[in-house]
Parts: structure tokens; sequence; C-alpha cells
């Protein structure tokens, strides 16, 4: 396969577990070598936009926990990468109500954010269209970003309230984010993931946009 590396590289952890924080970890680095557990994602269209997508797509909850199912071992193949029930291009064109903006319209701005922190990745902001300065990283913000995603693709998915709260914290002797939850429970005193992910939920559920203003730095 020919890779065509640009200025920057989408790549996916190898190494995992489905009893971690999260199995299947995505995320997009400058141009620099590669080992062979840290395979490469390549696109032939519209490379820029559609790996927003993916990237945001392969890092959802309700992706992590399907992506749990396959994983057997320590090793995300891509066998199993590829076999991951991804949204088509089309998906991101509907909207959550006739009011609000597409799908791709909510999801851009936020993974840009997320991945946009160091100069290093300049050239995938370029890409995008935005030439502004990288943004600070505060880790609320981040996170709440995150789960504002998580949601949205909750909705993509066409999955209900009650099966979303399954997904977060399935009930003994069944299993979903148990790593998750124990972090968050002895850092913050609460199940934060959860919260947030079913505030945002109820507030797409209701035709209302997430609180959280996505403004360029």
């Amino acid at each position: 396969m020919r890779i065509d590396p640009g200025e920057w590289l989408q790549v996916f952890r190898d190494i995992t577990n489905s009893t971690n924080q999260r199995t299947l970890v995505v995320d997009n680095i400058g141009k620099v070598g590669t080992g062979h557990t840290v395979p490469i994602i390549d696109y032939e269209h519209v490379r820029e936009v559609a790996s927003a997508l993916v990237l945001a797509n392969m890092n959802s909850l309700p992706l992590d926990w399907t992506a749990r199912l396959f994983v057997g071992g320590t090793h995300m193949s891509f066998f199993i990468v590829k076999q991951l029930p991804i949204l088509p291009p089309e998906a991101y064109l509907e909207r959550v109500c006739s009011e609000s903006p597409t799908y791709v319209e909510m999801i851009v701005p936020r993974v840009l954010e997320l991945t946009y922190s160091a100069n290093d990745l300049a050239g995938f902001a370029r890409d995008i269209g935005y030439h502004g300065p990288p943004w600070p990283w505060h880790d609320e913000r981040r996170h709440l970003l995150r789960c504002e995603l998580d949601a949205i693709y909750t909705h993509m998915y066409g999955l209900e309230r009650d099966e979303i709260e399954w997904i977060l914290d399935a009930p003994s002797p069944s299993f979903s984010f148990p790593g998750l939850k124990r972090s968050e429970l002895k850092q913050f005193g609460e199940y934060r993931t959860q919260r947030l992910v079913l505030n945002a939920f109820d507030q797409l559920a209701r035709g209302e946009l997430p609180n959280l203003e996505n403004k360029m730095p």
C-alpha cells in the first residue's frame, strides 16, 4: 500500500485490551517514523475531512464498545479494524433535528480542537482550513468535548438512552468500561463520563446543541 503522509499521519494503537479504559485508540501525529505496533490509516479521497470524521468515530464510545467484543488478546489487528461498523460518509450530512447543524458541522470543530494542541500538527489544521494557533491544553474542556462527541455518535448510531446507559455501565455479570469507571470514581468521586455523555445525549434528544461553545483561541 502506498502511504501519502503529507505533514501528518493518522495511526491507531495495536497493543490494547478489552479491559482498558479505551480499547480502540486512534490519533493524528506529526510526520515521524512508526513501528509495526502503530499502524497507519490512509485515505484515497478527501483525506482531510474524512480523517477527522473517522478519528472521531473510531474514538467514540459506541464503536469502542463494539471493538471490545472483537478483541480476544492484546492486539487491535487490521482484520478487526476492517470489520468495525464505521459510519458511511452520507451519515454526516444528517441532522439531529431540522434546526440543528449537520453532524459534520458539529464534529469537525471538536476534532480540530482536540487534535491541534501542538505545532507539529499545524499541517492537519491547515488542511482542515484553520490557520490560527494551537488550542491550549485544558483537561476538563477536552474531556467535555470528548463526551459531547460520544453523545453525538450515540445519536448517529440510533441508540436509545437506556442502550447508552448500558454501554457506559453494564450491570454484573456483564461489563463495559469498568476501568474507566474505577479511575473516575477514584479521581473525581463520580463516574464523570457517564454524567456528561448522558447530559449531552439528552440535550441533543431535545433538539438542543451541547452547551460548550467551540470558539477559536
